[in-house]
Formats: structure tokens, sequence, C-alpha cells
């Protein structure tokens, strides 16, 4: 019987300007996702809690905390991404392109803008993604770009 290890992130030779990761599987926001969130991030803004108050508001039901949808897409990516990353260096450009709202399932995918060695250590180096986020629709609910320092394979084994 053969046994394969499954690996959990990606070195920096890993990484190909171009390619593009589609992450699985997706996460499905649950009332109990958004309340718990909400809470704990002092957001108590009531178009994210008060049903009878969202369906009064702009997009007719509750609406999801958008730091939520953004912390749930850069948690879609961490098996593909940043599973192996040293750290996450910077976030830009977090750009929220529609409404999500409690039911609607994320997806993400994830675009290698640039790989580049470390100018200061042999053992690692900076990968350039930009992610997005779609709903159950394919509809497109959040962009960002961010820079992860991530080791190299042939630095470190």
């Amino acid at each position: 019987m053969k046994t394969i290890q499954s690996e959990f992130g990606r070195y920096l030779e890993d990484f190909e300007e171009g390619t593009i990761i589609r992450h699985w599987p997706g996460k499905t926001i649950t009332e109990s996702d958004n309340n718990l969130f909400s809470l704990l991030t002092m957001n108590h803004h009531p178009v994210h809690l008060d049903q009878f108050y969202a369906e009064n508001a702009q997009h007719g039901k509750v609406l999801v905390v958008g730091t939520l949808v953004f912390s749930l897409a850069v948690g879609l990516t961490v098996r593909d991404i940043s599973g192996k990353a040293i750290a996450n260096l910077n976030y830009s450009e977090v750009l929220h392109k529609g409404p999500v709202h409690i039911g609607d399932t994320l997806y993400a995918e994830t675009e290698i803008l640039s790989v580049r060695p470390s100018k200061s250590k042999a053992d690692r180096g900076v990968v350039k993604v930009t992610t997005k986020a779609f709903n159950q629709n394919e509809e497109l609910v959040l962009l960002f770009t961010r820079e992860v320092l991530v080791l190299r394979k042939d630095k470190n084994e």
C-alpha cells in the first residue's frame, strides 16, 4: 500500500506568475456566523443583526458584515496560498463588489501576479496575488490583493 502525504501550502518555487487557483471547498455563511462575528468585533449595526430593520434598508435583508466576508475569503485561500507562509506582508485594494447575505456560499479564486526571491534572506520570497470571492451565483462580491512572505523549498530541505 502506498501512502501519500497531503500538502498544506506551497513553497515559493511552486508559484508561477499568471496561474489561477480555484480554492475549494466554499463556505456557506450562517446566521450564527454573522451574529457571532458582529458581536466579537463590536459591529452592532442593525443592518447586520436586526432582520426587521434590514428588510426596510437598501438590500431588503440582513447584510453579512463586510469584514467577515473578507476574513472568510482569506481563509478559503490558506491551504493554497499562505499555508507555508512566514507572514502576510500587506493587504491592499480591498474592494467590496456586491452584497453578501445569510445563506450565501462564498467561493474564491486567486491569480498569482508575481513571485520574487527575498533580497535580504535566501530562504524565502514574496508572492503577490489577487483574490476574487464569488457567491453561489458566480457574482463577484469581493476583490483584494496581498503579498505573502513564503519559504523557499530549495533553501529549507
